[in-house]
């Protein structure tokens, strides 16, 4: 049975999709679906919105084994096969944990991910995070590892070489870094076989990160972005009082009423357009988001319009990732342009 059809939601055309041309060559759509349901949505919930998601036109799902959810994303992913998607249309992407960064555990990870998922390769894999610090979940902003660490650059190239072994043996196409700054892409970019084809990071019109922005443009590394709303699902432990939300900034809104649209689907119009990749989760809206990108785009006076409306708002800090007392979640993110030291 037609998905689309069944709910109601008419497909989009995957062909009037916006792509991405990677340093490869291969092209990647230019929004995709996010899979993170993060403490409100079930996994059966996420898998819906996967098969729904592929029925109205998405093609990349971007997943990751602490989701907590990759099996269901799998039997959902095979759903969309067995309706006559191929395989070679759909971009999957998945993603290293924090806790699987040592040299015996990277393949193992990768071939649990591609098990759950149901597929003989991913077209992209990334290091979520930069850091081999792990916490339990559902634990608060204070828990810390006994055993967590800075940022080491050998280390991290272990598992990079690892990485690109994953890339040798045919289990994955691309590979990429995600939550990373400018120094630490500068070192892996100096030291790697096979360089990052994509950057995932936190990019919405509060948080818009220009100088990293273009970094990884200038070097050929595709800006994914998450959180391209505001994320206003998140946890819980992540919010702090100085948060703000793009969807209900005057500006974003009156641009939203212009157009007579949801002010999310304003803020991925601008992703979209400014040349970033959004990876949105919605249980209900995903048609919406993607509508966006392919009709009625933002004028260049709308664009200038949110670009400066940037307020330097990370939502996303990262907390629970933090090595030793007495630092401040900034220590993560190398804010004075140097790698915090350990």
């Amino acid at each position: 049975m037609n998905r689309a059809r069944e709910s109601g939601l008419a497909s989009i055309d995957p062909a009037s999709i916006p792509q991405r041309e990677l340093h490869t060559g291969a092209t990647m759509p230019a929004i995709g679906l996010g899979t993170f349901g993060s403490d409100h949505v079930t996994p059966a919930q996420v898998a819906t919105a996967v098969r729904g998601a592929a029925a109205v036109g998405y093609r990349q799902f971007d997943c990751a084994s602490v989701y907590g959810n990759e099996p269901e994303v799998g039997e959902a992913l095979a759903d969309v096969q067995a309706s006559g998607i191929e395989r070679e249309q759909l971009w999957v992407t998945s993603k290293l944990w924090n806790d699987k960064h040592g040299e015996d555990e990277v393949i193992a990870s990768c071939r649990q991910s591609l098990a759950d998922l149901r597929l003989e390769y991913l077209d992209l894999y990334l290091v979520h995070w930069p850091f081999p610090n792990f916490h339990p979940p559902g634990c608060d902003v204070t828990s810390r590892s006994p055993d967590a660490m800075s940022y080491i650059h050998e280390s991290y190239m272990k598992t990079w070489r690892k990485m690109e072994e994953l890339v040798d043996m045919g289990l994955v196409r691309h590979i990429g870094t995600s939550n990373m700054t400018i120094p630490k892409l500068k070192l892996v970019l100096r030291d790697a076989r096979i360089k990052p084809a994509v950057n995932e990071m936190e990019l919405h019109p509060h948080f818009q990160q220009p100088e990293l922005f273009q970094f990884v443009i200038d070097n050929g590394i595709e800006p994914v972005g998450y959180c391209p709303i505001g994320s206003p699902g998140r946890p819980e432990r992540d919010r702090t009082l100085e948060d703000t939300s793009p969807i209900d900034d005057e500006v974003v809104r009156e641009i939203a009423n212009r157009h007579r649209i949801h002010p999310a689907v304003v803020c991925i119009k601008w992703a979209v357009q400014r040349g970033q990749t959004p990876i949105p989760f919605s249980v209900h809206n995903y048609r919406a988001n993607l509508a966006g990108v392919v009709s009625d785009p933002l004028s260049d006076d709308e664009m200038h319009e949110i670009a400066a409306i940037d307020r330097n708002c990370r939502l996303i800090k990262g907390q629970v990732f933090l090595w030793k007392d007495g630092q401040t979640w900034e220590d993560l993110w190398d804010v004075h342009g140097e790698i915090t030291p350990p």
